[in-house]
């Protein structure tokens, strides 16, 4: 029997027992918390539970559609306001940049595994410029935005570039900026700041494996187009 209050149908969440309840559950061990009791914790209220369902039916339970998401699209869904559109992009964004600085078993071998780890930038208003850090073996060891805006020769300082990769002893790096019109084809700017940091690399012992444009959804590597790199 369907239990209502007032005419109203009862949140789900006043069904549950406490230890039913998806934030008790995560306290005593997330690891087994399914996706929707995960979402559920973050979005929290009284309509939890609802809220999340709907934010994965939306998504058809891809988390990495739902982390490519803009704030536009969360709010479209029924239950999701402003708030709650931020919350959930917080805690996806942080726990992708946790595993990033702590980089223990992250390899970069090839543009596609840098893009995996940028996947956020797809959802960016603005252009932002980032550097992933790499060290010898390959592995993160930092990832830092080091730009917000147009990404032109006029604006990059090599300093700022280099910095990350100087305070971590890191040996690579590969830059990674996105397009928020979503289309990554490199602009000759682009072109213009690849090949300057290529340079600056050399010269500080500091290689520069790749650089990534990210539009939404693909991405466009400009080593592998011959862009930038002699």
């Amino acid at each position: 029997m369907q239990a209502t209050f007032t005419g109203f149908q009862m949140p789900k969440l006043k069904l549950l027992a406490v230890r039913e309840t998806p934030s008790y559950r995560v306290s005593v061990d997330p690891s087994l918390c399914t996706d929707a009791e995960l979402l559920a914790a973050v979005i929290g209220g009284p309509k939890q539970i609802e809220i999340a369902d709907a934010v994965l039916s939306h998504f058809q339970g891809n988390l990495h559609r739902l982390h490519q998401a803009a704030s536009a699209e969360l709010v479209s869904i029924p239950g999701v306001g402003e708030s709650t559109a931020a919350r959930l992009r917080s805690a996806l964004v942080l726990s992708r940049r946790l595993a990033m600085t702590t980089g223990d078993d992250i390899d970069v071998n090839s543009p596609g595994d840098a893009y995996g780890l940028c996947l956020d930038m797809a959802t960016f208003d603005v252009e932002h410029l980032r550097v992933i850090v790499l060290n010898t073996r390959s592995r993160v060891i930092g990832m830092v935005d080091v730009y917000k805006g147009s990404v032109n020769t006029a604006q990059i300082r090599a300093g700022e570039i280099f910095r990350p990769a100087i305070q971590r002893n890191g040996t690579a790096i590969i830059l990674v900026h996105n397009h928020p019109g979503g289309d990554p084809t490199p602009s000759p700017d682009d072109v213009a700041v690849t090949r300057a940091l290529v340079n600056a690399g050399k010269m500080l012992e500091i290689s520069v494996q790749d650089h990534l444009v990210i539009g939404h959804g693909r991405y466009v590597s400009l080593k592998e187009r011959g862009l930038g790199f002699v």
